[in-house]
C-alpha cells in the first residue's frame, strides 16, 4: 500500500494541535524544533549500521509476502482479547507462530510471558519486545471483527478490548521475526523476542525479571520495542532520553472520629482532612519543584460516608504520581508524606495510613541508539515521516528491561489514515478516537506494515554495531 506524503511542520503543528485532545497515552505532541538533526549527527548516526538502499527493498517485499497471514493474525487476536495475566491464548497463538518461524520458545515465563530465541551465530543480542495484555473496557467500533469478549475483572463483569492497540504491536513482532528469518543469510546474532504480559497493569516486565529472564535466556546488548499513537500512518516519533514518565500509585487514609452531622464538634473529621490535603498538596508542585520540570500528583478517587448526615471514621484518596527524573519524584513523596501529617497534626487526629505502590519507571531512550536509529530511519522513510517528540506523560514498564543496564529505543508509529487525521484537527471537527477508546481503530495495513519494517529495519542496523569499537 503506498502512504501518501506527509509534510514535517505541517505533521508537527498538527499533532501538537491535537494533543490537548487526546487520551494520555496517546498524547504525543510533536515538537517542529526538534524533529530534524543536523548533517553532522546524521553522519555520526550511521557509523557501522546498514546500507538502507540495499537492505529496504528486500525487508519490503518480505513485509508485503507476508501481511496476508498477519492480517488474518491480528484480527484473530483483536477478536479474542484477554487481560493482565489472563492471556493464555494470546501466549499460545504467539508461542505457536514463533516456532514455526524457528525460534527455540519457552511459555510461561512471568506466568503467561513468552521468550523466543533464534541464534544465527556470533554477533550481537537484540531484544524485541511486544505486549499480550488487552484492556478491561468494552470495544464499540462495530467492526467485523471487534471484540465481544466479557470477563470477571477485580471482582466485576467487565468487556474485554485491545483498545490501546498491542494487538498492532503482536502482529507487527510476528511479522518482524518472519522478516529476520527471511533475510537471516544477510545478518549474525542472536534474537530475543519477548512477549510481555499485563503491560497495563505496568507489572509483566517485572515479572519476567523475577522469573529469571537475564539468567535463563540471552543477555541483550540492545533492545527495542514500538507502541501505537494517534498520529497518521507512515509516521515514526521517539524522543532521545525519557520518552514516559515515572508512575507511582498513591492511597491515602484518613482516620478520624465518626458521628452525627449535626454535631461536627464531637467528632475528628476525616472528610475535612482529605479535602484539606488535597488543596494543600498542590503546594508541593507549585511552589516546591522547579517549575521547568514535570511533575504531577492528581487525586482521582475519594471514597468515605454513607450519608448527608453521618460524619464517617475514615476517608480513603487514591491518586498518581507522574515524574521524569528520580529527584523530583523523592521530592514529591517527600511532600505528600509532609503534607498529610501537618493535615492529621492539625485535626488531632492519628497519623494517616500512606501507601505508595511503585509502578513503572520512566522509559529512558539511548542517545547513542536513538541517533544511530533515527539516522537510519531518516534514510528509510524520509525526514518527513520521523520526529523527535517530547516525553509523554504515561508510563510503561518497558523501562524494566531498560534499567537493567540495556542501551533500548522505545518508538511510535501512527495508526490513522492521514487525510482523515488532518481533516480531524479543523475547527468543529470530531477527533479520532485514540487509545484507550472505545472506538479506537487503527487502520490494519499500514499501521503493521510501519510496524514490521521499522522494527526490522532497527534490529538489522543493531545487528551491525560493534560494540568492541564503539560504533
Amino acid at each position: 500500500m503506498i502512504t501518501p506524503p506527509i509534510r514535517l511542520k505541517r505533521t508537527a503543528v498538527a499533532w501538537l494541535l491535537a494533543s490537548a485532545a487526546l487520551p494520555t497515552f496517546a498524547q504525543i505532541p510533536f515538537s517542529p524544533g526538534g524533529a530534524s538533526s543536523t548533517p553532522a549527527q546524521a553522519a555520526g548516526a550511521t557509523a557501522g549500521g546498514i546500507d538502507v538502499a540495499q537492505i529496504k527493498p528486500a525487508v519490503d517485499a518480505a513485509v508485503n509476502a507476508e501481511y496476508s497471514q498477519l492480517d488474518l493474525l491480528y484480527k484473530d487476536i483483536h477478536a479474542h482479547p484477554e487481560l493482565a495475566f489472563q492471556e493464555t491464548r494470546t501466549a499460545a497463538t504467539l508461542a505457536a507462530q514463533m516456532r514455526k518461524i524457528g525460534f527455540d520458545v519457552t511459555e510461561h515465563v512471568g506466568k503467561t510471558g513468552v521468550v523466543a530465541v533464534y541464534r544465527n551465530g556470533a554477533g550481537p543480542t537484540i531484544l524485541v519486545r511486544t505486549e499480550l495484555d488487552a484492556l478491561p473496557m468494552e470495544e464499540k467500533t462495530g467492526l467485523p471483527y471487534a471484540s465481544h469478549v466479557h470477563t470477571k475483572w477485580r471482582g466485576e463483569d467487565v468487556g474485554v478490548a485491545h483498545s490501546c492497540g498491542h494487538d498492532v504491536h503482536m502482529a507487527s513482532w510476528v511479522g518482524t521475526a518472519k522478516t529476520l528469518v527471511s533475510l537471516k543469510d544477510r545478518w549474525h546474532g542472536t534474537l530475543v523476542f519477548v512477549a510481555q504480559p499485563a503491560e497495563e497493569t505496568v507489572s509483566g516486565a517485572q515479572s519476567m525479571i523475577d522469573d529469571g529472564f537475564f539468567k535463563r535466556f540471552p543477555k541483550p546488548d540492545y533492545a527495542f520495542a514500538l507502541h501505537t499513537g494517534p498520529g497518521p500512518y507512515g509516521s515514526i516519533v521517539f524522543n532521545s532520553g525519557p520518552i514516559t514518565s515515572n508512575s507511582d500509585g498513591l492511597e491515602i487514609t484518613f482516620k478520624g472520629r465518626g458521628g452525627h452531622g449535626s454535631a461536627p464538634d464531637k467528632t475528628i473529621d476525616p472528610v475535612m482532612m482529605a479535602a484539606r490535603f488535597v488543596v494543600d498538596l498542590q503546594s508541593v508542585i507549585s511552589r516546591e519543584k522547579d517549575p521547568q520540570e514535570f511533575g504531577v500528583v492528581s487525586i482521582g478517587a475519594i471514597q468515605g460516608g454513607s450519608a448527608e448526615n453521618i460524619i464517617p471514621d475514615s476517608v480513603l484518596l487514591r491518586g498518581t504520581i507522574r515524574s521524569y527524573k528520580p529527584a523530583v519524584r523523592q521530592k514529591m513523596l517527600d511532600g505528600i508524606r509532609r503534607t498529610a501529617k501537618a493535615v492529621t497534626e492539625m485535626s488531632g487526629a492519628p497519623d494517616a495510613d500512606i501507601k505508595i505502590t511503585e509502578g513503572g519507571k520512566a522509559v529512558n531512550n539511548d542517545p547513542t541508539v536513538v541517533a544511530r536509529t533515527e539516522a537510519m530511519f531518516k534514510t528509510a522513510f524520509g525526514n518527513d515521516r520521523v520526529l523527535r517528540v517530547p516525553p509523554i506523560t504515561a508510563s510503561e514498564d518497558f523501562s524494566a528491561f531498560v534499567d537493567a543496564g540495556i542501551p533500548s529505543m522505545f518508538f511510535f508509529i501512527g495508526v490513522n489514515d492521514p487525510q482523515t487525521f488532518f481533516a480531524s484537527l479543523k475547527p468543529g471537527a470530531k477527533p479520532l478516537p485514540t487509545n484507550h477508546s472505545p472506538l479506537f481503530a487503527p487502520v490494519p495495513e499500514p499501521s503493521i506494515k510501519t510496524g514490521v519494517t521499522a522494527m526490522s529495519l532497527a534490529v538489522l542496523n543493531a545487528l551491525q554495531w560493534n560494540k568492541a569499537s564503539g560504533q
